[in-house]
């Protein structure tokens, strides 16, 4: 199950590489080009100012939109054997006739429903794509078919497929988006226990991508609060914040219905970011280098604009429970805000922009927000002993996290030599092209699998620059840091076979 994980988790290392740009972006850009955040600040209604943060909305909102789609065709490259951009493409026509399947069958039987599946679609898709693709992509058809057979069946095969998985989604799902609607009223009712379990539960369904089924429940519906501001009844928390965010006569602090907004800053502004440290000091000190640039961008996208993805994808695939555990600390942080009745409410998210804007910049008296300076670094402490213990601890496998048996008498080759030739002294050192049955890297390590490891030349990887060669089920692992994946793509090129 481990490994199973693990693999997923490598799969999916490809898409997330992508979410701290879009998210930092759609954060900044959708923050700034917020209606009400231009009403409540002047300065921003330049319409220069705006098209720009308009385009950055948009062009991060891109990615995130259809990051479903994206997680599938993913997931199906990086599942893949071979012959992988057939496979990305089998992921992308699937995952489209897959909605297009639960979209058409709820026009005709519920047209007032909509069904949101979040990652959870996007795994199985991917996942079956991949299966079908290993399993039947040098398949041989009858000859008058034989132009559909090989890698050209496996689109078709997956397109069907979706169509079932569609229709089975279609039947299974409605209970459980159900379910979830119902937990979300009782929450309601609750108190700070309420608000408790709804900041568990909407991290926890975070995971997958549902949490869109919880929260504008409470932002925009009765279960946020009723008030009256302005003469005017206002239903939803986030609706009543800005109200009375744009009422010049409001006084004291802002609506109790913050409290599903304010427990987010401490988690996303200090306490994830302590959990990126945490993960890149568990990893050995030789490999930091290569992991550090993943780390930091994670950690400064939470920070600044609140999109937790890129940390959490991290660790969540090859370490599901420590994500339910940072959920349960999510939840405590919405508890203590709660009880502290810190009134900080957002546009969009939980890190540094909406902090300042709504937090900061509307006074200590109207939010508290000072308080959650303390509460942060309190949070930032639990998060890195927390994240430091586990990781340490099961040996969680973060990016960057390899086997500790490093080898010795380790050498710099001192040549000039291009990608192509070090690529070439690589296979010669693997025993040759016949010797290698295949070959594929993920975020630091090149791994391949050879049929006689004896004959292996580790010394000579070693010069090349691998900090680390060693041998695992019979196949050879080797630790190039950032260039394994480029050394993957020319070995392949060389040997003529997909990658």
């Amino acid at each position: 199950m481990f490994k199973k994980f693990s693999q997923l988790g490598r799969a999916f290392m490809l898409p997330i590489a992508i979410l701290p740009a879009a998210g930092l972006l759609l954060g900044i850009g959708g923050a700034l080009s917020n209606a009400s955040a231009v009403q409540a600040y002047p300065w921003l209604d330049q319409q220069w100012l705006q098209t720009i943060l308009s385009v950055m909305s948009n062009a991060g909102n891109a990615v995130f939109s259809n990051l479903a789609l994206i997680f599938a065709i993913g997931l199906a490259v990086g599942l893949a054997n071979g012959d992988k951009g057939t496979a990305g493409l089998s992921g992308g026509v699937a995952f489209l006739v897959y909605t297009a399947t639960v979209s058409g069958l709820l026009q005709l039987f519920t047209p007032d429903k909509t069904i949101d599946t979040g990652v959870v679609g996007s795994i199985v898709i991917g996942g079956t794509v991949a299966f079908l693709h290993n399993r039947y992509r040098k398949i041989e058809l009858p000859r008058f078919l034989g132009f559909f057979g090989g890698s050209r069946f496996i689109p078709i095969i997956a397109s069907f497929t979706a169509i079932f998985i569609g229709v089975f989604f279609f039947l299974v799902w409605p209970p459980i988006q159900n379910v979830m609607v119902n937990v979300g009223e009782a929450v309601a009712k609750m108190g700070s226990i309420g608000t408790f379990l709804y900041g568990f539960l909407l991290r926890l369904t975070g995971a997958v991508g549902l949490h869109h089924t919880i929260y504008p429940m409470f932002w925009y519906t009765s279960l946020g609060g009723v008030e009256t501001v302005a003469g005017e009844q206002i239903v939803g928390a986030q609706n009543i914040f800005f109200a009375q965010l744009a009422d010049p006569n409001h006084t004291g602090l802002f609506t109790y219905g913050t409290r599903f907004f304010a427990g987010r800053f401490a988690t996303m502004m200090f306490g994830l970011p302590a959990a990126c440290l945490a993960m890149y000091h568990a990893i050995p000190k030789e490999r930091r280098k290569d992991s550090g640039g993943l780390y930091a961008s994670g950690a400064l996208t939470s920070f600044l604009t609140g999109i937790t993805e890129p940390i959490e994808y991290m660790f969540l695939f090859s370490a599901p429970w420590l994500y339910v555990i940072h959920a349960f600390l999510d939840g405590c942080s919405f508890f203590v805000a709660d009880l502290l009745n810190i009134r900080i409410g957002n546009s969009f998210s939980g890190g540094l922009i909406d902090f300042l804007l709504f937090g900061v910049f509307q006074g200590n008296a109207r939010t508290h927000w000072l308080l959650v300076i303390p509460v942060g670094l309190l949070w930032a402490f639990i998060y890195y002993a927390v994240f430091t213990f586990f990781i340490k601890r099961f040996k969680v496998s973060i990016p960057g996290m390899e086997a500790d048996d490093l080898q010795e008498n380790h050498f710099v080759l001192d040549t000039n030599t291009s990608l192509n030739q070090e690529a070439q002294i690589i296979i010669d050192s693997l025993g040759g092209e016949g010797n290698i049955l295949s070959v594929e890297a993920c975020a630091t390590r090149l791994r391949v699998g050879v049929k006689n490891s004896e004959i292996v030349q580790k010394k000579i990887m070693q010069q090349l620059g691998a900090t680390a060669v060693f041998e695992i089920n019979g196949g050879i692992q080797a630790v190039f840091g950032g260039k394994a994946d480029l050394y993957s793509q020319e070995i392949n090129q060389i040997m003529n076979r997909d990658n």
